[in-house]
């Protein structure tokens, strides 16, 4: 079997490497270690892929369906591990395959043994708002408290990074610089006083659930975080953007799907309106300065309606 990862995590990877980064080149190698240590068989690798890590369908040696995932360091698999413990099935992905345990292969780090859902099939393959009302009900399941004494990054923490970059944006680009200082000025408005802490998904979309067999849907891929539950929830109001721009109503669709949203999951509306423009904005800041400009025209332009 040849580990061929798809163009489409060449790409995203390429954009955050770091110099001297060869993930990617010993991939393959890491690949067939790990198909190897679990005595899998080997489907196929999933195309075209998510844009942090290879998947790659498997059967265990038991002949069951599973799912093998091998990440970088930089895209936190540990931390993902974590969370999925964490949730145990409930509203995610089951990890099958447990680091402490004494049957489980050596090297696991960045490799991640998950419960196989049907790939191809998304809420973002529903109709828009049943696929708004399935995603917001599976978003609920995952908000639980974190275990004591957590080591997962605090959304404090992980928008302070970003916080950075986008000052930094703003400076060599005075285009976004309005667009920027707002999304800044949000974000110290929201920190001062937190409603809640509780463990999230992180990068919550429609992409990122999918249709499971002993749940309808069930979330994958996440970046778990810890803090509020409008921020988890702010990465939801602007799937699809390309379709919201498309519409002459676009920025009324937007207000609408605010409070729509806001209202079923009982988060406060300006909370939610805040944490969206500070993640579109630091979303469109980052695009643009790895040369996507397109995404980066929708996301600002997104962002400029709120």
């Amino acid at each position: 079997m040849v580990f061929e990862p798809p163009q489409r995590l060449v790409r995203a990877l390429g954009e955050t490497a770091p110099e001297g980064d060869d993930w990617l080149e010993k991939l393959p190698r890491a690949a067939h270690e790990a198909v190897a240590q679990r005595e899998l068989t080997v489907e196929r690798v999933q195309v075209p892929g998510g844009r942090s890590s290879l998947v790659v369908l498997v059967r265990t040696a038991g002949g069951g369906p599973a799912v093998l995932k091998l990440a970088p360091r930089r895209a936190r698999p540990e931390s993902e591990r974590a969370a999925l413990l964490r949730w145990d099935g409930r509203g995610a992905v089951r990890l099958l395959e447990e680091p402490s345990s004494s049957s489980s292969p050596s090297g696991t780090e960045g490799v991640l043994l998950l419960e196989r859902l049907h790939p191809d099939v998304s809420v973002r393959t529903l109709p828009e708002a049943k696929a708004l009302l399935e995603a917001a009900g599976t978003l609920r399941r995952l908000w639980v408290d974190p275990p004591e004494q957590h080591g997962f990054e605090t959304v404090a923490e992980r928008t302070g990074r970003q916080a950075r970059t986008m000052r930094a944006s703003a400076s060599a680009d005075r285009e976004v610089a309005p667009l920027v200082e707002a999304a800044l000025t949000a974000r110290e408005e929201l920190l001062a006083e937190p409603p809640e802490h509780r463990l999230l998904h992180g990068t919550f979309r429609q992409s990122k659930v999918l249709s499971g067999e002993r749940t309808p849907w069930l979330a994958v891929g996440p970046d778990p975080v810890v803090g509020e539950h409008a921020f988890d929830l702010a990465r939801l109001v602007r799937d699809r953007v390309e379709d919201l721009i498309a519409q002459p109503s676009g920025a009324a669709t937007t207000r609408r799907r605010v409070k729509r949203l806001a209202e079923s999951l009982e988060v406060d509306r300006d909370r939610l309106r805040g944490w969206t423009l500070f993640r579109a904005v630091e979303s469109g800041v980052r695009a643009r300065r790895v040369g996507r400009e397109r995404d980066a025209e929708l996301l600002l332009e997104f962002a400029g309606w709120l």
